[in-house]
């Protein structure tokens, strides 16, 4: 007779998850976002002027109940004409920053203020996403050295 044996799982060989949260800065001395400019003059703190109008790049402010930036997410960088921005590494950066509202920006290196169509569709669609975990998405600015574009003045959210 044929013994059954039960296969164990090795719970070794599985990933751990472990969620924290540190900061090193005083909740009054983070940046605080009011209006639509205060994004923009935040986010040109975080950019690299030297490639400003050489590679787009995605990042995210994350922001908390007190509408002071909590965290900067680099969501991506890319080529001369585009970059990828995976909404879920996004909501995943968002959660885990504890924030209750992002600023989505990106800069065009050909100086060009206008939204591309691709630009407002992934909006709409992180602003979905985000809605299912009580985030809401505040603004979306796209970011050039000499002046911004957001999606939150001109109606577009």
């Amino acid at each position: 007779m044929e013994q059954n044996t039960m296969i164990q799982p090795d719970w070794s060989k599985v990933a751990e998850v472990e969620l924290v949260y540190k900061t090193k800065v005083k909740a009054s001395e983070r940046p605080l976002i009011k209006t639509s400019k205060d994004c923009y003059q935040t986010f040109l703190k975080v950019w690299d002027e030297n490639k400003m109008e050489m590679q787009e790049e995605f990042k995210v402010l994350l922001i908390n109940r007190a509408n002071r930036v909590t965290g900067v997410y680099e969501a991506s960088a890319g080529g001369i004409t585009g970059t990828v921005a995976d909404p879920r590494l996004i909501l995943a950066a968002a959660i885990k920053g504890l924030a209750v509202g992002i600023v989505l920006g990106h800069n065009h290196p050909s100086g060009n203020l206008k939204p591309s169509l691709a630009d407002e569709q992934l909006t709409a669609k992180i602003k979905t996403a985000a809605s299912y975990h009580d985030i809401r998405v505040l603004d979306h600015i796209i970011v050039t050295a000499d002046a911004y574009y957001s999606f939150a003045d001109e109606g577009l959210l």
